[in-house]
């Protein structure tokens, strides 16, 4: 009798945290990195774990980490990627300036969008801010968007090593896709979806390439919309100046430093996709704090079942 009570008893609590472990193993942690700023690019003031607050639709997750993008948490690969087609004067040396203040801690790399191909060739990201600065060149003149620059992009993206917490791109061109058509390339929303699902952050600066598409309002309308869907999609930021290449991109590269400067590296739980592959997820994040201004991917990639 005293046997079959503890077999009873051990059975029972085999029963009774078997739902602890499986609940558990629905959950699983997610990142994604959050840039917080003041208005109008302004440093904001310092955000704690207690003063966000993170929803998948009507659900409240836990947030396991919130941690500055500071230190030696900073570490950054930028990837710079310049359509070759557009006529870069002396707004290069405004290139140049931002690249050699990177902060140490940032890898660069400088990159040319050439016939759906990064150029260079050798796929390498340094340290040595002078030497980066230095690569940058004058347009050759040959469109990178005679093919797309989104087949760049998705060039770029599928042979770049997540060796950084945080991998971000600036893209500068027009944004035209003149190989796949506007408006809904497929170009476009192929870039946008391996971005999120590798957790690239891209930002775009519009510079016009001349072509004849470049001389067609509308065209130029949808390229300018494709930069914006593709900088939002991924939480980065859109910079333009009407219709035209900017004068000085100075402006907009000093606003683009207070991004990379005001930056947290996000941790929370959520339900494990049900499906094998894994779903890209909608979330927002919130926070009551005044004069703070969030900027996130609407969405994050969720891993399914383990194999």
């Amino acid at each position: 009798m005293k046997s079959l009570k503890l077999s009873l008893l051990a059975a029972f609590l085999v029963a009774a945290t078997f739902p602890a472990f499986a609940q558990s193993d629905s959950k699983v942690p997610v990142n994604t990195v959050v840039t917080v700023l003041g208005p109008s690019y302004t440093a904001p003031p310092a955000l704690g774990k207690s003063d966000v607050v993170v929803y998948a639709g009507q659900t409240r997750e836990d947030v396991t980490s919130w941690t500055p993008a500071q230190g030696d948490k900073a570490t950054l690969d930028l990837a710079i990627l310049i359509d070759d087609g557009i006529n870069l004067g002396p707004q290069l040396n405004d290139l140049r300036n931002f690249i050699s203040n990177l902060p140490k801690n940032t890898n660069v790399g400088v990159f040319y969008a050439m016939n759906g191909v990064v150029q260079p060739p050798g796929f390498k990201f340094t340290s040595d801010h002078a030497a980066a600065a230095k690569a940058l060149r004058i347009s050759t003149g040959f469109s990178g968007t005679a093919t797309s620059i989104y087949l760049d992009l998705i060039d770029l993206i599928k042979r770049w090593p997540a060796n950084a917490p945080r991998r971000e791109i600036l893209v500068i061109g027009d944004g035209i896709d003149r190989y796949r058509g506007d408006p809904d390339s497929p170009d476009v929303a192929q870039t946008i979806s391996m971005a999120q699902k590798a957790g690239i952050v891209i930002h775009t600066l519009y510079a016009r390439v001349e072509s004849p598409a470049s001389r067609n309002m509308i065209r130029v309308s949808y390229g300018q919309a494709n930069l914006g869907q593709m900088a939002y999609e991924t939480g980065g930021e859109a910079f333009f100046q009407g219709l035209s290449t900017p004068v000085a991109f100075a402006p907009f590269l000093g606003q683009l430093d207070m991004v990379l400067h005001n930056q947290y590296l996000l941790t929370f739980t959520t339900d494990r996709s049900k499906k094998k592959g894994g779903e890209y997820r909608r979330f927002r994040i919130n926070t009551e704090q005044k004069n703070v201004e969030i900027s996130a991917p609407p969405g994050v990639w969720v891993p399914g079942a383990p194999r």
